[in-house]
């Protein structure tokens, strides 16, 4: 069961949502769109949602700090439950790829993270032995993992007092990807001691020891990696693959497909007088199943998935979703982003792997390694609910909502359908009997923004008018851009006119990204202009005017769910405001401040009502990089400080221990400085620093 820990009850509009949503899952209706505000609490309003249904819950958010964002609340909302991380583990990623009009064959180059690594087992661990798990992942989701069969016919059963030969527990260990070094040892690996194999199993942050009597298991420990002392005794243990590309018994049978496959498609480039191409592929092909043959793995091997897993051609690979039982429930996170992000991953995919196969680099089989096309993903999802403040046509039409493109082509505005819901006689609660949940009443009693609009003549000067009156009574202000150049050119002036000031924008690295977010909190500055990084995911409580330059070019930056998600950031703030500089009005203008203004006036009506006084809220200033700054300043406090060498071990330990706590609350950025002073501490056996 799903244990929901909160000091806050339900309020504003998140009673009626999560009541709303709940009985809509109970009847079996496939699809439903929580609209919510920014600050109307709708991560509180899902999680009472997954306690009241009780069932295994995907969370899938558009990019990895939002997706990290969304785990820690969710595990500060269920302690008590399995809420897993679930993204990319490369740090680094260079697909592999050719462009022919180059004849340039890049290959594929990759830093895995380990410890994302071990997160993305526990994650499918979890769901394989509980149903009380929330797994929050990014759109990687999506792409090929192996099958849940597999990986759980791969799984090694242990137990004290069971007849077991040591050899045969090697052999297991071997199939399942389990590799044998007895000097560096680390996840996914094991070492033999005589009758003593230690495993360091793919999803622990400790190693398991099997003591062995004969050809039987006389012991099952739990051993911290660093000190060897016992944590735990288990009566049985079962030791999950290395990776999830697990290769079972059908070996002999993928190999030989293999072989065919190439045989056919080395004879069909060679007919078509590819010869180059065909000589690369066979002795490609010949080089891998030799690997395959002698070690039962080769680099690359997930391009042959299809045949290891004895699926046919162009059937769905086995992904993160088949983990979950057929009843689990999907939450689409800002999903007028993440849907359009899945949408297009397969066909991006495919043009790269295209080349490969077509210039002799890969088996057509290689295609099949792949994301999820749209429609699979579909067919997987049995019941979703989409969340955003400005759901996309697609989420609309689910629940059958008119989204039928404007005369001139142009998509449907939000508030447009709203309003002919509201012709129609679709009231709040109709619609939500349809699959549209409002939630606009915030419980702090915070209005949207009021929204002027002024002409671009003079618009400088007056936005210099603005930003003075704003840092006047210490508060923030965004300004939004169309090009990266004007940002640069607005920075420098306000800069001349004597303003702290910053730009953001794609070439600023994501972490620097991070950082200038928080010296803005801090008030280390007061302006931040940007182009297209102010709308999602922003918590900026400080700010209280938002300016849009150029707010009349129709286009993405500047559509309708745009604008609404720009003018959201000034919705924290009390004396929050939008100023957009214009000569005309157009079509997105006016649907962005309808809409705006229909939330506004339900929030004021709210308030009088209930006679609530708004206020601004009171953020801690903290972010994904506030536990680095301090484990930075923690470990280099003491730097010049030396330590005796029989100190070494319990100062080791320490640490280790601080970056296991970090990596379980993915703050991974922590996790790296303390494991590089851990690194330090190792090789230097003279004089050790602390």
């Amino acid at each position: 069961m799903f244990d929901l820990v909160s000091d806050f009850k339900p309020a504003g509009d998140q009673p009626k949502a999560i009541q709303q949503l709940t009985d809509r899952l109970n009847e079996g209706d496939q699809s439903q769109i929580l609209l919510g505000v920014t600050g109307s609490g709708k991560t509180f309003t899902v999680a009472n949602v997954i306690a009241n249904v009780n069932r295994p819950t995907l969370i899938l958010a558009h990019n990895k700090t939002l997706a990290a964002q969304l785990c820690a609340e969710f595990r500060e909302f269920f302690p008590n439950n399995s809420v897993e991380y679930f993204i990319s583990y490369y740090d680094y990623y260079q697909p592999e790829a050719y462009v022919a009009s180059r004849d340039l064959y890049i290959e594929k180059e990759a830093q895995v993270n380990d410890e994302i690594e071990r997160l993305r087992h526990r994650a499918t661990r979890s769901l394989l032995t509980r149903r009380d798990v929330i797994i929050v992942a990014s759109v990687s989701c999506i792409y090929g993992l192996g099958t849940p069969e597999d990986y759980k016919q791969g799984v090694v059963k242990l137990k004290c007092g069971q007849t077991l030969s040591r050899r045969k527990f090697l052999e297991g260990l071997e199939k399942v990807q389990y590799e044998r070094n007895d000097i560096e040892f680390k996840r996914g690996r094991y070492r033999v001691r005589g009758d003593v194999v230690d495993v360091f199993p793919s999803w622990e942050e400790h190693l398991v020891r099997v003591e062995f009597f004969g050809d039987e298991i006389e012991r099952i420990m739990a051993i911290h990696p660093i000190t060897g002392e016992i944590l735990k005794v288990y009566e049985e243990f079962d030791v999950y693959p290395a990776t999830h590309y697990v290769v079972q018994e059908g070996i002999g049978e993928a190999i030989e497909a293999i072989r065919e496959e190439g045989e056919t498609r080395v004879k069909e480039l060679t007919d078509a007088g590819q010869v180059v191409e065909a000589d690369r592929l066979e002795k490609r092909t010949k080089y891998d199943l030799e690997m395959m043959r002698e070690l039962g793995y080769c680099k690359g091997i997930e391009n042959y998935s299809r045949h290891l897993s004895g699926k046919a051609a162009g059937e769905a690979p086995g992904v993160l979703i088949d983990f979950f039982p057929d009843d689990f429930l999907l939450v689409v996170d800002e999903s007028h982003v993440s849907i359009p992000q899945v949408k297009g991953m397969y066909k991006g995919d495919q043009a790269r792997k295209g080349a490969l196969v077509d210039h002799g680099f890969r088996l057509p089989s290689a295609l099949d390694n792949r994301p999820l096309q749209f429609s699979e993903f579909e067919e997987k999802v049995p019941q979703c609910i989409y969340v955003s403040a400005t759901p996309g046509p697609y989420e609309m039409e689910k629940i059958g909502l008119d989204v039928t493109p404007n005369p001139d082509g142009t998509q449907v505005k939000i508030s447009k359908i709203l309003k002919d819901a509201e012709r129609d006689g679709k009231d709040e609660s109709k619609l939500a009997d349809q699959g549209l949940v409002q939630q606009i009443i915030r419980p702090t009693g915070l209005v949207d923004p009021e929204i002027l609009i002024k002409p671009t003549k003079g618009q400088i000067d007056d936005i210099l008018i603005q930003v003075n009156e704003r840092i006047e009574r210490g508060e923030r202000v965004l300004i939004t851009t169309l090009t990266k150049l004007m940002s640069e050119d607005l920075t420098d002036f306000l800069e001349e006119k004597g303003v702290k000031v910053r730009y953001l924008h794609s070439d600023i690295v994501t972490l620097e990204r991070v950082d200038i977010l928080h010296d803005l909190r801090l008030g280390k500055f007061d302006v931040l202009v940007g182009v297209n990084l102010l709308r999602e995911g922003l918590d900026l409580p400080e700010v209280s005017l938002v300016v849009i330059l150029d707010a009349d070019k129709e286009g993405f930056l500047r559509n309708e769910r745009s604008l609404i998600q720009t003018m959201g950031r000034a919705a924290r703030n009390i004396n929050g405001k939008v100023v957009m500089y214009a000569d005309k009005v157009t079509d997105s203008m006016k649907g962005a401040m309808g809409e705006t203004n229909r939330r506004r006036a339900i929030q004021l009506a709210h308030n009088k009502a209930n006679n609530i006084q708004p206020q601004t809220i009171i953020k801690k200033i903290r972010d994904i990089r506030s536990d680095e700054r301090e484990a930075i300043k923690r470990l280099t406090k003491d730097s010049e400080t030396k330590v005796e060498p029989d100190q070494l071990p319990k100062l080791l330990a320490s640490l280790e221990k601080q970056m296991k706590e970090a990596s379980k609350n993915l703050e991974f950025e922590v996790a790296a400085v303390i494991r590089d002073r851990i690194e330090e501490l190792k090789s230097d056996d003279t004089t050790l620093v602390s």
